[in-house]
């Protein structure tokens, strides 16, 4: 299975190089035509490619939408995660914050604790700036205005300098055996250094995003972690990420 996954990820990069054809996949990862079909159906159903007579192409990405728009939709899902997010926090634990509308919903129920917050959600400023035990760390770099949330090297550079006993991620989509995708490889870069810089990774997603590669840049967690989603979620949706040994935490 793993050998599986690393050939089917090398094989969206010969995809994004301009490879397409099933012989020349094949000769390329030393095996069999039938394998890489089996292959492409797989990632296929992962949404990540789109079929094509003796080939494949890379799946066009879906338009990003703005944070505004996202905070608009499945308010209520969010909250639930965001509470069921906030019971799995301890008192004094040093937390990492990624961009996006989920996250920014654990914000306000951080108020009143004592938490050293690291992130580059730029709404969570107004939501925890001043307030009492809340030691806030902002990583500057490049904004982006979409999403509101910084990227970069600066960004990455002062992320080293600091641990986290917990990172809270977003995504765009969650695949159980690829990970966290997003519109942007500077995000990712961050993304995937956010989860290695914590102890212990939640991955913050209601149900539209769970098996959904909306995007063409992947993060895959460093280590084992928590997907935290909302009770509409189905058991076809969870049924993946238990397969692949994820702890899936489903908010009331």
């Amino acid at each position: 299975m793993r050998q599986s996954r690393s050939r089917r990820d090398a094989m969206l990069e010969a995809l994004a190089g301009g490879a397409a054809d099933v012989d020349a996949l094949a000769a390329r990862f030393g095996v069999s035509a039938s394998t890489i079909r089996r292959d492409l159906q797989a990632l296929s159903r992962e949404r990540a490619i789109t079929r094509t007579y003796g080939g494949a192409l890379l799946a066009h990405p879906e338009p990003e939408e703005s944070l505004d728009a996202r905070t608009q939709r499945h308010g209520a899902a969010k909250a639930a995660i965001a509470r069921a997010a906030a019971a799995l926090i301890h008192a004094e634990d040093t937390l990492i914050l990624d961009g996006g509308s989920t996250v920014a919903a654990l914000g306000p129920l951080l108020r009143g604790g004592q938490h050293r917050v690291i992130t580059s959600n730029l709404p969570l400023i107004a939501t925890l700036a001043g307030a009492p035990g809340i030691e806030l760390v902002l990583l500057g770099g490049e904004l982006r205005p979409i999403s509101m949330s910084t990227t970069g090297p600066l960004a990455e550079q002062a992320l080293r300098c600091m641990t986290a006993d917990k990172a809270f991620m977003g995504a765009d989509g969650v695949v159980a055996e690829r990970g966290l995708c997003e519109a942007t490889l500077p995000q990712i870069a961050l993304k995937r250094l956010m989860m290695e810089q914590g102890a212990e990774v939640f991955v913050l997603a209601d149900a539209s995003k769970l098996g959904r590669a909306s995007q063409a840049n992947w993060a895959r967690p460093a280590r084992p972690y928590t997907l935290v989603t909302d009770a509409g979620a189905t058991e076809a949706q969870l049924a993946p990420f238990a397969a692949a040994g994820i702890r899936v935490v489903v908010a009331c």
